[in-house]
């Protein structure tokens, strides 16, 4: 019945006391929303889950001031980010995101789940250099300030337009795309010296 309605069809119905339309709206967006919170913001899955919490809460608390006419998605990735704005000014220090979050801190390779779900098929020497090759681009990505770090994450990890980013972060489009470049010649300054193996 939800499935194919349109997230701004979903939070019409919501308004007009559809609790299940609400539902639909955080099934379909709860993870690619948690995915972001987890690399804006760099912080523990623990606190990722209560930014993200605190999202869909706003989106309660303000489901009247939405307008139909504009896009969900941004405005739910608005109050997102602003979240985690507030989080990081909170935090008496400041973490970069991380591509991969550990499964466990009682894990002492550091293993994450990707590593975990890797391809069988790869050799060692394959999934060795893959391995390096995240730590370098985690690296390249820390080392990008703050608002180049922000969009590239927005537009690789998820996938959001640049008009979506200029929406959300409240700049123009011309501001997010030079701040896109910079994030591109940024990383690959900082990756030119990293070789594939043959």
């Amino acid at each position: 019945m939800f499935e194919t309605r349109t997230d701004e069809d979903l939070m019409a119905l919501y308004l007009e006391g559809e609790p299940r339309a609400f539902q639909a709206l955080m099934d379909r967006h709860s993870g690619p929303v948690y995915n972001f919170i987890l690399r804006r913001c760099g912080r523990s899955k623990e606190a990722a889950e209560d930014i993200l919490q605190d999202t869909f809460i706003r989106v309660i608390k303000n489901a009247a001031t939405f307008q139909r006419k504009a896009k969900f998605t941004t405005w739910l990735y608005t109050i997102a980010r602003n979240l985690c704005i507030d989080a990081l000014r909170k935090a008496s220090y400041r973490r970069h995101p991380s591509l991969d979050q550990p499964l466990s801190s009682s894990e002492g390779s550091g293993a994450t789940l990707m590593d975990k779900v890797a391809n069988k098929d790869q050799g060692a020497e394959k999934a060795a250099h893959e391995s390096h090759f995240k730590a370098k681009l985690q690296e390249a990505l820390d080392e990008l300030p703050e608002e180049q770090r922000e969009v590239f994450i927005m537009r690789e990890f998820q996938g959001l337009k640049f008009w979506e980013i200029a929406e959300i972060v409240g700049v123009p489009e011309n501001t997010i795309k030079s701040r896109m470049r910079y994030a591109l010649q940024g990383l690959r300054k900082n990756l030119e010296e990293f070789h594939p193996p043959p």
